[in-house]
C-alpha cells in the first residue's frame, strides 16, 4: 500500500481511504506537521500552503527528502512556481479532480520506487501516444496542415512526461516547444490559439464533451491553451497511454 500522509486537507482522508491502494498515516493540520513529519515515513504527503501554525513553503524546504503533492486554493502562478523550485512534485488547485489526484499520487509512488523516473507501463497492443493525440485532433476537428497541430501535439507530450510544466506555461511549455521548432514562444502561443479557435468553429464540441466524459464547454465558451492541454494530458495519464 502507498502511506500517505494530509497537512492542511480536511476531509480528503475519508475519499483517500476508500480506495485499498492508500493508506492514510496521519491526517494533520499545521500545527502538528512537523512531529509527524519527523516521526512518521509516508510515501507521499499531500499539503496545503496555507494553514493555522504552519506555512507549507516552510515545509517543503525543511523537508526536502519528503515525496509532497501541494492541493492547494492559491492559484497565482508565483506560488506555483515557488512550490516547484521548492521541491514539490505536483501542485494540484482546489476544488480537485480525485482521478486525477490518485493518479498524481502513484505517479510519485512509482517514481519514487524506480529511483526517481516516473516509467508508465505500454504494451505491444496498445496506440502510441502520438496515435491517440492523432485520433482526438481528428475527432475534435484540428486539421493537421495547420502549425498549431503539431505545437499543441508536442505541448501534450511535454505535459505527459513533466505534469508539473503545465502550471508554467508561459516559462516553460512555451519556451520548450518553440526551441523544438525554431520559432518563438508567442508563435506558438498564437497558433495553438488558432488551433483551439478551429476546432470550436467546426461546431463538434460534442465530440470534444464526449472526449472528456462530462459536458465540460458548450459553443460559446472555448478552453484557453493551458486548460486544454492539461485536459488531454490528465486523459492521456490517466488511461496510462504512454
Amino acid at each position: 500500500m502507498i502511506k500517505i500522509g494530509l497537512i492542511g486537507q480536511q476531509g480528503l482522508k475519508e475519499r483517500l481511504s476508500e480506495n485499498d491502494e492508500f493508506d492514510v498515516i496521519f491526517d494533520s493540520d499545521g500545527k502538528d506537521a512537523r512531529s509527524y513529519l519527523d516521526t512518521t515515513d509516508p510515501d507521499v504527503v499531500i499539503s496545503e500552503l496555507v494553514m493555522s501554525g504552519e506555512d507549507g513553503f516552510a515545509l517543503l524546504e525543511k523537508y526536502r527528502d519528503v515525496k509532497f503533492i501541494v492541493a492547494s486554493e492559491l492559484k497565482s502562478e508565483v506560488f506555483v512556481i515557488k512550490a516547484l523550485e521548492l521541491g514539490a512534485k505536483y501542485y494540484l488547485v482546489k476544488p480537485l479532480e480525485y482521478g486525477v489526484l490518485e493518479q498524481r499520487i502513484r505517479n510519485v509512488y512509482e517514481g519514487d520506487r524506480l529511483g526517481g523516473k516516473v516509467v508508465r507501463k505500454k504494451s505491444v497492443s496498445e496506440k502510441t501516444l502520438d496515435e491517440r493525440i492523432s485520433n482526438i485532433f481528428v475527432s475534435v476537428g484540428i486539421p493537421a496542415h495547420i502549425k498549431g497541430y503539431q505545437f499543441l501535439r508536442e505541448g501534450i507530450k511535454l505535459a505527459v512526461d513533466n505534469p508539473p510544466i503545465i502550471n508554467a506555461i508561459t516559462k516553460s511549455l512555451y519556451p520548450s516547444i518553440a526551441k523544438k521548432f525554431d520559432t518563438t514562444s508567442s508563435k506558438v502561443e498564437r497558433a495553438i490559439r488558432h488551433a483551439i479557435e478551429v476546432a470550436w468553429n467546426r461546431g463538434k464540441i460534442e465530440n470534444i464533451n464526449s472526449i472528456f466524459g462530462v459536458k465540460v464547454y458548450n459553443s460559446s465558451e472555448k478552453p484557453t491553451n493551458g486548460e486544454f492541454i492539461a485536459l488531454l494530458a490528465d486523459k492521456m495519464l490517466l488511461e496510462c497511454a504512454y
